[in-house]
């Protein structure tokens, strides 16, 4: 006859068990993508995309797909997370611009691995339900913005590093006057949602170079504020 308790131990055992299977499954799935540096990996491991994937689509949070979240955007799928983060290349001391807030996860990643991130949204909403997230999860070294971020933040520049999380036509000319010598900053280019490629940018004392990653889908950069 079992005691009291006695089958508690094994619903923990399992849940345990689901979670490190489900860690697992997300860090194969990453680097089967091309997602190979430690440190980028260990720092999506430490973030839970289940924390920034609410509602209907909670349950898919650990697949690598993009989902729907408000005001119309996304949150990327992780393997482009982990491409754009290992791109990016990020230092412990690094001072990092992020276009396009979103859902926050992004952002998060990065604030694993860098010294301090700023992340700026033109939706009011997405910024402030990120920000009480980031709250939430304790990471303190993340700095949010309500503003157009296709003219950066000129106040913080320049920055070591910057990602764009939605698409321009071209690489935005305040971002890369943002950029520091030495500076990297990985954006999405195209003129449709159909042909989109990233773009790794890196400033040089002659001036930038280019380099084409990978074919990519992302949301438009749109100039101005959102009305939500």
């Amino acid at each position: 006859m079992s005691g009291p308790g006695e089958g508690t131990g094994g619903e923990d055992d399992i849940e345990a068990g689901t979670e490190a299977e489900r860690k697992m499954r997300f860090l194969f799935a990453l680097r089967s993508h091309g997602v190979t540096d430690r440190r980028v990996l260990e720092a999506m491991e430490a973030i839970d995309r289940g924390a920034f994937v609410k509602g209907l689509f909670a349950g898919r949070a650990y697949d690598d797909v993009p989902l729907p979240i408000a005001c119309g955007q996304t949150i990327s799928q992780p393997s482009v997370v982990g491409l754009m983060t290992q791109a990016l290349n990020p230092g412990p001391r690094d001072k990092v611009l992020e276009v396009g807030t979103g859902s926050g996860y992004q952002a998060a990643v990065l604030s694993q691995l860098a010294r301090r991130v700023y992340t700026v949204d033109r939706h009011r909403r997405l910024v402030r339900e990120a920000d009480a997230l980031f709250r939430a999860l304790g990471l303190t070294n993340i700095v949010t913005r309500v503003a157009d971020g296709s003219f950066g933040l000129a106040e913080q520049a320049p920055f070591d590093r910057i990602l764009v999380t939605a698409a321009a036509e071209d690489p935005p000319g305040p971002l890369l006057a943002q950029l520091r010598e030495g500076g990297i900053m990985v954006v999405p280019v195209g003129q449709s949602d159909h042909v989109q490629h990233l773009i790794k940018v890196v400033r040089t004392p002659a001036g930038y170079d280019y380099e084409e990653l990978r074919a990519v889908r992302f949301v438009p950069l749109l100039e101005g504020l959102a009305e939500d």
